[in-house]
């Protein structure tokens, strides 16, 4: 690790994975839960993973699946049930009481194709400013990052647009695990396609949805 590179705490909001996922159109209610479930462990795992990042925060309100992820050695906090952005705030608010020399991130829980190589890259080419990753098709963000004091996350419908409006700068390069995010079953092929991390090939396996050959390779690390 290069002693003066700025390192990170990743916060992770997770909704308790019963009521996540819900556009899987299709997908049976119990495999459903167990893809929601393998996303964030697959996601927290890629970040835990990689060298720029000293913690992961998860923000969620359901306990018990808190400590599924707490056992891979992400940290834990409630997310208060007051909306995303708020719920990352404060989180990032936690963060900075308990790790105060980091940066914060705020990182999406769907990304099973996330390789730790392209979490380094964004983070590493992020100069100081605030800074987002957009989705694959441009129009979402999966990363934010700002300082503690610029920290104003700003999720939701069209929130590239709005996370550059206010200031932040796109991050570059192709980042494929890290801009494909998974909301439906056409995202679940894509994400497939480029490889998904084992505890989402459990679950496809599990669940009998067939993986193409070319995606069926874990994302290395």
């Amino acid at each position: 690790m290069v002693e003066d590179a700025v390192q990170h705490v990743v916060v992770v909001p997770v909704k308790p994975p019963g009521v996540g996922k819900t556009r899987l159109v299709g997908v049976p209610a119990e495999q459903r839960i167990a893809l929601a479930s393998a996303f964030a462990i697959d996601t927290v795992a890629a970040c835990l993973a990689t060298e720029a990042v000293a913690h992961v925060l998860v923000t969620t309100d359901d306990a018990r699946f808190a400590t599924t992820l707490t056992a891979l050695g992400a940290e834990a906090c409630p997310d208060g049930g007051s909306g995303l952005n708020q719920a990352l705030v404060q989180a990032a608010a936690e963060a900075g009481r308990r790790w105060p020399g980091l940066r914060p991130v705020a990182l999406c829980a769907d990304l099973p194709a996330l390789r730790a190589e392209d979490l380094t890259a964004a983070l590493a080419s992020v100069t100081g400013g605030p800074a987002y990753v957009a989705d694959a098709a441009g129009t979402g963000t999966t990363l934010y990052t700002a300082s503690y004091a610029d920290f104003a996350p700003r999720f939701g419908a069209g929130s590239a647009g709005a996370h550059a409006a206010a200031g932040a700068v796109p991050v570059r390069g192709v980042l494929a695990g890290l801009r494909h995010d998974v909301d439906d079953l056409v995202s679940l092929q894509a994400a497939i396609a480029l490889g998904v991390g084992p505890a989402t090939r459990q679950a496809l396996d599990a669940g009998g949805l067939a993986i193409p050959g070319n995606g069926n390779e874990p994302p290395s690390s």
